[in-house]
């Protein structure tokens, strides 16, 4: 395997679900199979490939049959809710990706790691939680569960939601073992939701918080720790612009590390949408990483080209 290039894929959530008009579980496998196809192509031209995913719609659901059933059976904590969609995601990719590869004659398997981040219980984010998550709440829904203990922000005037901290990552518990697979010819699927935020007690053992780690940020250490060549965020649009939106907005082909930066100060990336994928890829590179790409699924292969997609590249 060491004449193969190791590339970690950042997929998000238009990967797994395209509009909120096709939620259920039939539309997120036609939407999964679909971006496989579209991995699988990048496999055949040479990558062996750690898939990374979001997974924040699948949390709101999650929360929200909580609370239809709360009268029922027990409340699922948000370390549990992590591991929950690592595991139905990451099966949802493997089987996608395993059979694509039957389709096409290709001798390759793609298995999931239940990945655990480690942060630090005294990271400043647990005393401001920030990362809305589940739905929108009623003013009344809202107070019940600032009663219970959860932190509640108003959302833009559309309503109300609940909000956990959103801590940097510091380690990828399973890192050895991701890197091992990834040597011995494995397609991984890792780091889901940007991983199960985990603490390390006095003593060394481990227990899960109620947080969400950014699922750019945790995909961008791991790409760090394997050292990969090339690290590739794969959402909504097929390059990066700045001026977004506006009349004079421009497309950017490529950037060096420094421009990135100078587009940050400028203010040119939103917060929430498109500020930490940059700063996912700036990280990746200044810690050695050659390349990052940001694009949509369905150019993965033509940005890899270099025909497409948003080049990030070291100054």
């Amino acid at each position: 395997m060491a004449d193969r290039r190791v590339a970690v894929v950042a997929i998000g959530g238009n990967s797994l679900i395209k509009d909120k008009q096709h939620t259920d579980v039939k539309y997120q496998w036609e939407a999964v199979g679909e971006t496989c196809r579209h991995i699988a192509d990048m496999i055949l031209e040479g990558w062996d490939v750690v898939v990374t995913h979001g997974n924040g719609p699948q949390v709101g659901f999650i929360l929200r049959r909580n609370e239809l059933a709360a009268h029922e059976v027990h409340m699922t904590p948000m370390d549990i809710i992590g591991a929950d969609t690592q595991g139905s995601i990451g099966y949802m990719l493997q089987q996608s990706l395993d059979n694509e590869f039957v389709r096409r004659g290709v001798d390759r398997r793609a298995f999931t790691i239940v990945t655990q981040v480690l942060v630090d219980r005294n990271d400043p984010a647990f005393e401001h939680p920030t990362k809305p998550i589940g739905s929108f709440l009623t003013e009344e829904e809202a107070k019940r569960f600032a009663a219970e203990g959860w932190p509640v922000v108003e959302d833009a005037g559309r309503g109300w939601r609940r909000v956990v901290p959103s801590p940097e990552p510091k380690e990828i518990i399973e890192r050895p073992a991701i890197e091992d697979a990834v040597h011995q010819g494995w397609i991984v699927i890792a780091v889901g939701g940007g991983g199960i935020p985990v603490v390390r007690e006095d003593g060394g053992t481990l227990r899960g918080v109620a947080a969400v780690i950014d699922k750019d940020k945790a995909s961008s250490l791991l790409a760090r720790d394997i050292h990969a060549d090339l690290f590739l965020i794969s959402t909504a649009v097929e390059k990066v612009a700045i001026n977004f939106g506006k009349p004079n907005q421009k497309w950017l082909d490529r950037m060096t590390v420094s421009e990135a930066r100078k587009y940050i100060e400028e203010g040119h990336f939103a917060p929430g949408s498109m500020l930490p994928k940059v700063e996912a890829c700036i990280r990746f590179l200044e810690a050695g990483g050659r390349e990052a790409i940001i694009t949509n699924p369905e150019n993965l292969t033509r940005a890899l080209r270099g025909e497409t997609g948003t080049h990030i590249v070291p100054d």
